[in-house]
Parts: structure tokens; C-alpha cells; sequence
């Protein structure tokens, strides 16, 4: 009988859903999600596009440079062998270390002069790639210590995470594109480069510069191209990561606007208020209009203070009924002008000058409410 019992597993939906509670992530990253990333450092950004557009002006500089570049060295190597050979042969053979230091120092500075351009465009190249994008915002984020990157499982996560991997595929792709393209470059120029050794330095540098950039820009054009594809790649795998589930989205709007039912209290405690104030003020009316029955709007005329009635209170249904009783009970004259009460409601809001259009229905009104009262 036990054999013949069916097997119950208990199991939990939740279980199967992605990425914690809420279920999968499907919905797109909302503007706060993204802005919340972008100050913490986290933004869809290639390094390849920096690295290639740097190399790709370094050899295009290049080639605006190489003839100067050349000048400039075939008229300084000649004067630096020039001056050790004097101070040799001067001391014997021996170079002096104040000697040897300033023609070292003389060397460093021409040195750092010629490099100088390709140091400052490679530079502000990758600043412009970096701004384009992911555009200008200074972070602090990333800087904080946190020890959860000197977790080593976290560490073998990034060794094997769908990125290193990704990364892995594009340094191979890289490397056998390279390759490819230097071979090809290379193969047929054997003769030229051997000639370098029987050139005059200025021919040989200006020959190694044009196989040096004609070669250079070769790989930075396939550079360009592999940093395409990796920004495509990490603007998708960006969104991706971002996006949130449905109940993280609901939770994000009740953060932004309110929950409901905090807010519906909040109105409720509003209208509570403000009804008080209403009948507390209302006393202080010269008359109340009714529809009789469905509106009741009550009417207050100060002269010292406005130029116009005014409207105290008002109401509908129940809330009329009680604007009446309230009126009954302070004495305060109630008349029946069932198209005046209910344009009044209507139009007017409570705190409102009665306006223009309906002053001489409410003067008539008032008027009848002195006469009776004795007050004219």
C-alpha cells in the first residue's frame, strides 16, 4: 500500500522566477534606474572606441609629422656624436659625467618635444571618446572601498561572467585580424626593409615611417571596426542588466509619487480641514442659497473688505442638508433660487468673489435678505 502512495513534492513558484522577486526582468530601465547607475559609475561604455580612435590619430599625426620628425633627427644625432666625440677626445677617451648628464639631458628634452603632439592629441582623443559616450559627470562611487571586491568567489565570477568571456573572443578575433593584416602588409616590402642598411638616415627614417603608418593604419582601421562591435555589445549588455521587473518598477512609481492609500488619506485628511474651516466660518453669512434640495451655496457681503459677495460654503446632498441646519441654527435667512444656487456651486469655488455675470442675481438676493432683516 506504502508503494502504491503518490509522491508529493512540495515546491515553490517563486523558485523559478529570474533574478530574485518580482519575476523576470522584462521592463527597460526607467530614468531613475539609469541616473541611480550613472552615479555610481556603472554606464555602457567600450574602451575599445577610446584605444582605437587614440591609435588611429597617433598614425595619422604620424604621417603629418614623420617629414619634420625625420628633419629634426638627422640635424640633432649628427651634433650629439659630434660633441661626445669632442669631449673624448678631450679627456682622453673618457666621457665626464657632467658632460655625459647634459648631453643626456639634452637628448631627453628633444625627445620629449618630439612626442610631445602625439602625447597631448592621444590624450584629448580619448577624453572626447570617453564624454561622447557616456558624456561629463564626475563620480565618486567607484572609489569607495567595498569588501565585497576582495571576495574571491566574487573574483572567479568575473574569470568565468558572460563579459571575460566576451572579452576572451574579441582579443582572439583581434589578434588573428592583426595578424592577418600585418602578414599581408608585409609580404612583397622584404626587399625594401633590407635596404634600410645602404640608406641615408633621413631616406631610412621616412621609408620606416611610411611601412610603419601604412601598416599602423591598417590596424586601426580593424580596431575601429572591433570597437564598433564591442560598444554595440556593451550598449545592449547595459540595457540588459538594467532592466527591472514589474513589481520593481511598482515599487519605484509608489516611491516617486506616493502610495495610493497614503495619498487618499492624505486627501481625505485634507477635505476633513478644510470642511471644518467651512463651517466654522459660515455663521458669518448673510444668506444661503438653495436649489432647495440639492445644492446649497452661502453668501457673505462685506463692503470694507471686498468689492463683491463672497462665497463661504457650499455644498451638495448631504453636505447641503447641513449647511441649512447649521443656518437654521445661527438664524442666518435661507432662500430658495434653485438657477443661482446651482451656477453658484458650479462656478464659484469656496473663498471665491462671486463673479461679474451674476452680481445683480445675488444683489437682488441680498436685497430681499435686508428688506427683510430691516437693514435697508
Amino acid at each position: 500500500m506504502e508503494l502504491q502512495k503518490a509522491l508529493i513534492i512540495a515546491y515553490d513558484l517563486q523558485f523559478f522566477a529570474k533574478e530574485g522577486p518580482g519575476g523576470e526582468k522584462t521592463e527597460p530601465a526607467t530614468p531613475k534606474r539609469l541616473n541611480e547607475a550613472r552615479k555610481k559609475g556603472q554606464v555602457a561604455k567600450s574602451k575599445e572606441v577610446s584605444q582605437a580612435a587614440s591609435l588611429l590619430a597617433f598614425f595619422v599625426l604620424l604621417q603629418v609629422w614623420i617629414s619634420s620628425l625625420a628633419f629634426r633627427a638627422e640635424s640633432f644625432f649628427p651634433t650629439v656624436y659630434n660633441r661626445m666625440n669632442e669631449v673624448t677626445t678631450l679627456t682622453g677617451g673618457e666621457v665626464p659625467q657632467m658632460q655625459f648628464q647634459g648631453v643626456f639631458r639634452q637628448m631627453l628634452i628633444n625627445a620629449i618635444i618630439w612626442m610631445a603632439p602625439f602625447l597631448i592629441v592621444g590624450t584629448l582623443v580619448a577624453i572626447v571618446c570617453d564624454i561622447a559616450q557616456v558624456k561629463w559627470q564626475i563620480v565618486t562611487e567607484p572609489f569607495k572601498p567595498k569588501f565585497s571586491k576582495m571576495n574571491p568567489l566574487s573574483g572567479i565570477k568575473k574569470i568565468f561572467s558572460k563579459q571575460s568571456l566576451f572579452n576572451l573572443l574579441l582579443s582572439m578575433i583581434k589578434i588573428v585580424i592583426i595578424s592577418v593584416v600585418v602578414y599581408n602588409y608585409l609580404s612583397g616590402r622584404e626587399e625594401s626593409i633590407f635596404l634600410l642598411y645602404d640608406m641615408p638616415l633621413r631616406q631610412a627614417m621616412e621609408l620606416m615611417g611610411d611601412i610603419v603608418i601604412g601598416l599602423g593604419i591598417q590596424i586601426s582601421v580593424v580596431y575601429v571596426i572591433v570597437a564598433i562591435i564591442d560598444y554595440i555589445y556593451q550598449k545592449r549588455k547595459f540595457a540588459e542588466d538594467m532592466k527591472m521587473t514589474k513589481q520593481e518598477v511598482k515599487d519605484e512609481m509608489k516611491s516617486d509619487e506616493g502610495d495610493p492609500q497614503i495619498k487618499a488619506k492624505q486627501r481625505q485628511r485634507m477635505r476633513e480641514a478644510s470642511m471644518r474651516r467651512m463651517m466654522q466660518q459660515l455663521p458669518q453669512a448673510d444668506v444661503v442659497i438653495t436649489n432647495p434640495d440639492h445644492f446649497a451655496v452661502a453668501i457673505q457681503y462685506d463692503a470694507e473688505r471686498f468689492v463683491a459677495p463672497v462665497v463661504l460654503a457650499k455644498g451638495a446632498g448631504h453636505l447641503a442638508q447641513r449647511i441649512k441646519d447649521v443656518a437654521a441654527e445661527h438664524q442666518i435667512e435661507i432662500v430658495e433660487n434653485k438657477p443661482l444656487a446651482r451656477m453658484l456651486y458650479a462656478n464659484v469655488d469656496i473663498g471665491e468673489m462671486v463673479p461679474p455675470e451674476l452680481y445683480q442675481a445675488v444683489a437682488e438676493v441680498l436685497a430681499f435678505v435686508y428688506h427683510l432683516q430691516g437693514k435697508v
